[in-house]
């Protein structure tokens, strides 16, 4: 048997500023964009990675106004779980993020647990970390 990860979810406040994050620091294109009412689901991936996507949406899309509502809570908090990435160069991947105008939380260092990596916050204030592969 073989399992993997397809998708993961992210809630962010504006999906449109969330896409070009994603799209100019990290790389990854738009593979699907559903609207249903005034809500809207954006796949976005890799051809370098086929088949593993992210899923960028609102608090309130799909969920009740209450839960919709603790969502952007904990979003609005920076507290909603992060989000790892690896990557073959991460100097490069950290320039293009920069470049990219990502706001920067720790610039590529060695960490004593293993990795090298880096981090951002996307423009909702998801943590994004990048990991030497």
């Amino acid at each position: 048997m073989t399992i993997s990860l397809q998708y993961t979810n992210i809630t962010v406040n504006d999906p449109d500023a969330s896409i070009e994050f994603y799209r100019d620091a990290l790389g990854l294109e738009v593979s699907n964009d559903v609207r249903s009412g005034d809500f809207r689901w954006v796949t976005m991936g890799t051809d370098a990675q086929p088949g593993l996507g992210i899923v960028l949406s609102e608090p309130h899309a799909g969920r009740s106004q209450e839960d919709g509502d603790a969502m952007a809570e904990l979003l609005n908090k920076g507290v909603l779980p992060m989000l790892v990435f690896t990557t073959s160069n991460l100097d490069a991947t950290f320039e293009q993020a920069v470049a990219a105008g990502a706001e920067v939380l720790q610039e590529p260092v060695d960490q004593p647990w293993g990795p090298r990596d880096c981090a951002f916050r996307d423009p909702s204030g998801n943590t994004v970390r990048v990991n030497q592969g």
